[in-house]
């Protein structure tokens, strides 16, 4: 069929046997435009090659091992997508397939020795030929971008040069889309092992404490796709006390990741043999500092409580962390804790507990700095974007009226999520422990 010697070889039907690498199929495969629509893009650049060339036809073309797919074909009347194609024997296509990576030129077809035995010389009334590869970008040849005048002719250099930079372009598109599609997989990939890991270092559900109601949620910053360093927790320790913590890493990604599960699990072990959070914030400042040294600091706000036939007993230490929060079944909301030291920075903090009651209707608020620093979309142009605020949180607490745990952790974030307008500038996790307004008191 050909006088053309491929480089790979071919076969004994004279197509070249680089159509049949498996490699360059499942690059064409991947490009996602076998038996696509035609899209203006392509088009475009069609049309260009034949306003430059005078020529009556041209067609930007992808090849696999069957047939030569035309993903756009300027002066040939086809609608459908089966119209769309031919065999690839009955193609110019494959020479440049063959050729891996060369252009194809032919003057006059029905006299080149290369191509006047071709049997779609005659029926497709080529007179002249001249085609560029479209590569991919593991440098496999994808089709084509070529152009067919019914007559010979002889192509200038200014043309040749004009259809090689249009078959760049189409690459270019191709490969373009391409990468832009793989960052979206690896985006949601990405995103998703990061939210997994992040849920595998929270409580998949509170565990339940008697006479006592408890939720918990974790609000992912808007297009979040980093571990961050937000974590709580709520566990049993000996006889009847139990504790909870809400805490922050510095920082964010792996690293952080770290650091969240040594101080959950170190909270988890000092817990069992101190009854003071300040104790046990100190352990685990010790423990930052001895298998981390110092590279990063954690926040918390720790309590331990038991429950009482009015309510719940505890004493509550914050370490650098927001104070805990308090509203009363009146309504009335208090600040609960005294700001001590940043921990796994200094080995000598300062950090003291204070005392704390719930009543019936009496919710504890726990909570990370997310909260208090959303931020409000600009408006009017304007670079200032005031934050929600400790005020702004309070008051919001304190509109939670009869609202069970869960029902404040809900109300809660679905205010801070119309305040930010659902682009949350940081994670946020949140902790209610209420109080049953049936308790006695």
């Amino acid at each position: 069929m050909t006088a053309v010697e491929f480089p790979g070889g071919a076969g004994s039907d004279g197509l070249p046997a680089a159509l049949w690498d498996s490699r360059r199929l499942a690059a064409v495969r991947a490009t996602g435009l076998l038996d696509s629509d035609p899209e203006q893009a392509f088009d475009d650049l069609g049309e260009l090659a034949a306003s430059v060339t005078g020529c009556g036809r041209a067609f930007i073309t992808l090849v696999d091992d069957r047939r030569s797919f035309w993903m756009s074909c300027v002066g040939v009347d086809v609608a459908t997508v089966a119209e769309r194609q031919c065999p690839v024997e009955d193609s110019f296509c494959y020479y440049l397939v063959g050729l891996e990576g060369e252009p194809f030129v032919v003057e006059d077809a029905a006299a080149d020795p290369r191509t006047r035995d071709h049997p779609a010389v005659v029926p497709m009334k080529i007179g002249a030929w001249a085609g560029y590869p479209i590569i991919a970008q593991g440098g496999e040849v994808l089709g084509s971008m070529c152009v067919i005048d019914e007559n010979p002719r002889v192509w200038s250099p200014a043309e040749l040069a004009t259809l090689s930079t249009l078959a760049r372009a189409v690459s270019n598109e191709i490969n373009l889309r391409e990468s832009l599609e793989a960052t979206r997989r690896a985006l949601r990939t990405s995103t998703d092992l990061a939210r997994s890991l992040q849920d595998s270092l929270l409580p998949p559900a509170l565990r339940p404490v008697p006479g006592l109601e408890a939720a918990a949620s974790y609000l992912p910053a808007a297009g979040g796709t980093t571990v961050v360093g937000d974590f709580y927790d709520l566990f049993r320790t000996k006889g009847p006390w139990w504790s909870t913590v809400m805490g922050d890493v510095c920082g964010k990604g792996t690293e952080a990741a770290k650091v969240t599960a040594l101080a959950r699990y170190t909270l988890r072990a000092e817990a069992n043999q101190h009854l003071s959070p300040a104790a046990v914030l100190h352990h685990l400042n010790a423990a930052l500092l001895d298998q981390r040294q110092g590279e990063r600091f954690v926040t918390a706000a720790y309590a331990t409580f038991r429950t009482t036939p009015t309510g719940i007993a505890g004493r509550l230490c914050t370490a650098g962390h927001p104070p805990a929060l308090i509203r009363r079944a009146d309504g009335r909301v208090q600040e609960v804790g005294l700001r001590g030291s940043l921990l796994g920075v200094f080995p000598d903090i300062l950090l003291a507990d204070t005392r704390f009651r719930l009543g019936a209707g009496d919710t504890l608020l726990l909570y990370t700095d997310g909260a208090t620093e959303a931020r409000a979309p600009r408006t009017d142009g304007s670079a200032d974007r005031p934050q929600f605020g400790a005020e702004g949180l309070a008051a919001a607490l304190s509109g939670c009226h009869g609202l069970t745990a869960a029902g404040v952790i809900d109300r809660l974030g679905d205010v801070l999520a119309g305040y930010s307008q659902g682009w949350a500038s940081d994670d946020t996790a949140l902790l209610a422990l209420r109080v049953p307004p049936g308790t006695p008191t």
